[in-house]
């Protein structure tokens, strides 16, 4: 609770050093008359642009969403992360404690959250009582302060359970000291700010990067949907755990009465409500598309409609977005500059730093075409791997062979072809040619993938962008799409039985990617929509919150990494190319499993399904309690 403190004494000093900022270029006699390094309380909600500021301020807290170096789907099944030393393993390993706890990105960490609702909650007190001339204007802010104060709580809710639940912002002399509210309360209170902001947005403009009534109902699905799950049900969580059925303060965690089916009906209605608000990106199709045209919608769903090579009406998929617009930047006083995701995660034999590469586990989930499941004892499939996959797979995962850019100059003499090499290649003559986006690469080989993939996804596929330049990327960040709220839709859907209806949505997202309709019923109907939940939201940051919310976090996030090794064997009577190219017509291509402790070696702990609150925390307010096994 250090952070709430430390805002009582921080009040407007950064902010409004930003709103003058702001608005700098645009009003020059406000500059004339005011003093440059700090703008009063009163000046602020007297003038409508600032006031504007300061919730372009609060925005500031959501960062760049999940483009960030070390991304969460590097502590799931989804990826790992390539460089070590970066206190993930702590974590995934399950040696986190108050004392020393693993990496926490500041979009969800305790003190730059209450930070961020304690700036939420200046704007809800000051704002009705302000004096500007702008009544939509007014309505506008207090909107978007009540949406963002419910998504900065229902990031600390989806971390940590119930959390002290801060309405008003501390003066200087009051007692910092509270208990957390039980999950019931906590969630009773976003959905209240929800619905707050959703009828304050009714009609307002609307504009990217900025919350709306719908982002309102969209998020209002999500927080229902995680309170209905089986983490949040008492009795079913402590009948999976024994160190939940030990902890003294379920309540904290999980509903301990009511009724599920009424909960599931709520998360249902919540979701309805806003998919009938939205419109997705070619939802509604009857039958599938062509693999191409899969594969080529599935990349313009991640561009956000932002690419060249895409669709710009992926655009009207995203209902709360991280723009990079100068504007935005500017609005939200999010770091300056674009997004370097393609540096961050690219191949090294591209000058990248291959930081969050996909594991086997998840490489492995993505269906064959015709809707069966990948399988290692099929020879067929064991022998092309990468063949005749779900469309979703080449827009996501780089493998070997697969295409994509033009080389660098000091790197195009060694790969000429524009093919990713994460392999191992017989050169003719008994030796061996090292991959150039491997680790034993040429090219910055400290750089080179541990898992032998990169992901693709969020990286710009126009060749004109270079994914090493830091202005290559433009690609906005989804905390909320549509798809998202189908998914919801969906899964709320089959807990009440309600299969056809949820079949019906299901199959509309397969179609849109090119993969045939889902006919399967019960349990392996759950199934089927939870692996699709998998790969339509790879690397959105929804993994690891599906994974536990389901209680299956032992099986998915316990399992040791697994990579893949690729061999290339020159077949009889064939001559090598040179440069090599992926050619399986002069080389036969062996593809084997093995696992990967070099950075980490994952075992799953069920105090793992929480956060640790901090040891300074705790020592700051000790009325909280701390979650269970810490």
């Amino acid at each position: 609770m250090n952070t709430i403190k430390n805002a009582g004494y921080r009040l407007l000093s950064t902010v409004g050093i930003f709103a003058v900022l702001l608005i700098s270029a645009c009003d020059t006699d406000f500059l004339n008359t005011e003093p440059l390094d700090s703008i009063s309380s009163d000046a602020t909600w007297a003038d409508g642009p600032l006031s504007e500021a300061f919730i372009y301020n609060v925005y500031s807290f959501l960062g760049y969403g999940g483009f960030e170096e070390q991304m969460l789907a590097s502590i799931t099944d989804e990826a790992m992360f390539t460089h070590a030393g970066r206190n993930i393993n702590t974590f995934t390993e399950g040696t986190e404690s108050p004392a020393n706890t693993g990496w926490m990105s500041p979009t969800y960490r305790w003190d730059v959250m209450y930070l961020a609702i304690r700036q939420a909650n200046i704007a809800i007190q000051e704002l009705p009582t302000s004096t500007f001339d702008n009544d939509e204007l007014r309505d506008r802010l207090l909107g978007e302060a009540h949406f963002l104060r419910a998504y900065y709580y229902h990031q600390l809710a989806r971390f940590y359970g119930g959390v002290p639940l801060i309405k008003t912002p501390y003066g200087l002399n009051e007692d910092y000291t509270i208990a957390r509210s039980s999950w019931e309360e906590t969630v009773n209170f976003i959905v209240e700010d929800l619905d707050k902001a959703a009828a304050m947005l009714e009609g307002k403009p609307e504009t990217p990067g900025r919350t709306s009534r719908l982002a309102a109902q969209a998020l209002k699905s999500r927080i229902l949907l995680y309170a209905a799950s089986d983490m949040h049900d008492a009795a079913s969580f402590e009948a999976k755990s024994s160190t939940i059925a030990g902890y003294g303060n379920i309540d904290l965690l999980a509903y301990t009465g009511g009724d599920r089916t009424a909960r599931w009906t709520a998360a249902r209605d919540a979701a309805k409500a806003a998919l009938d608000a939205g419109t997705g990106y070619k939802m509604g199709l009857t039958e599938p598309v062509s693999a191409e045209q899969g594969m080529q919608n599935y990349i313009s769903l991640s561009m956000g409609g932002g690419s060249s090579v895409g669709d710009a009406a992926a655009a009207v998929e995203l209902i709360l977005q991280r723009t990079t617009t100068p504007l935005y930047t500017q609005e939200s006083n999010w770091p300056l500059g674009p997004i370097h995701f393609g540096i961050n995660n690219g191949p090294n034999g591209y000058h990248n730093w291959a930081g969050n590469t996909p594991i086997q586990q998840l490489v492995d989930d993505y269906e064959m075409m015709d809707g069966s499941s990948f399988d290692w004892s099929d020879s067929e499939m064991a022998s092309a791997p990468f063949e005749n996959r779900d469309p979703r797979f080449y827009a996501t995962v780089m493998y070997d062979g697969a295409g994509w850019k033009p080389r660098p100059a000091d790197v195009v003499g060694i790969e000429p072809y524009n093919e990713i090499q994460t392999g191992y290649y017989d050169d003719g003559n008994g030796g061996t040619i090292n991959g150039v986006d491997t680790r034993e690469s040429p090219i910055e080989n400290w750089n080179g993938s541990r898992t032998h993939y990169y992901v693709r996804k969020f990286i710009d596929p126009d060749p004109a962008l270079k994914d090493n330049q830091s202005n290559a990327q433009v690609v906005p960040w989804p905390f909320i799409r549509y798809t998202e709220v189908v998914l919801n839709y969906v899964e709320a859907s089959l807990e009440l039985g309600e299969e056809e209806e949820a079949r019906n949505w299901l199959n509309q997202i397969r179609f849109r990617v090119g993969m045939p309709a889902v006919t399967a019923s019960g349990n392996e109907l759950m199934e089927r929509y939870q692996n699709e939940r998998r790969i339509e939201l790879a690397y959105e940051e929804h993994r690891y919150h599906d994974a536990r919310r389901w209680l299956i976090a032992a099986e998915t996030q316990g399992d040791v990494i697994e990579v893949i090794d690729v061999r290339a064997k020159l077949r009889p009577g064939k001559q090598p190319h040179v440069p090599y190219k992926y050619d399986p017509e002069v080389y036969e291509y062996t593809y084997e499993v093995a696992e990967n402790t070099e950075n980490e070696n994952r075992n799953w702990n069920d105090k793992m399904y929480f956060r640790a609150i901090t040891r300074d925390e705790i020592s700051r307010n000790p009325l909280l309690v701390q979650n269970p096994g810490f």
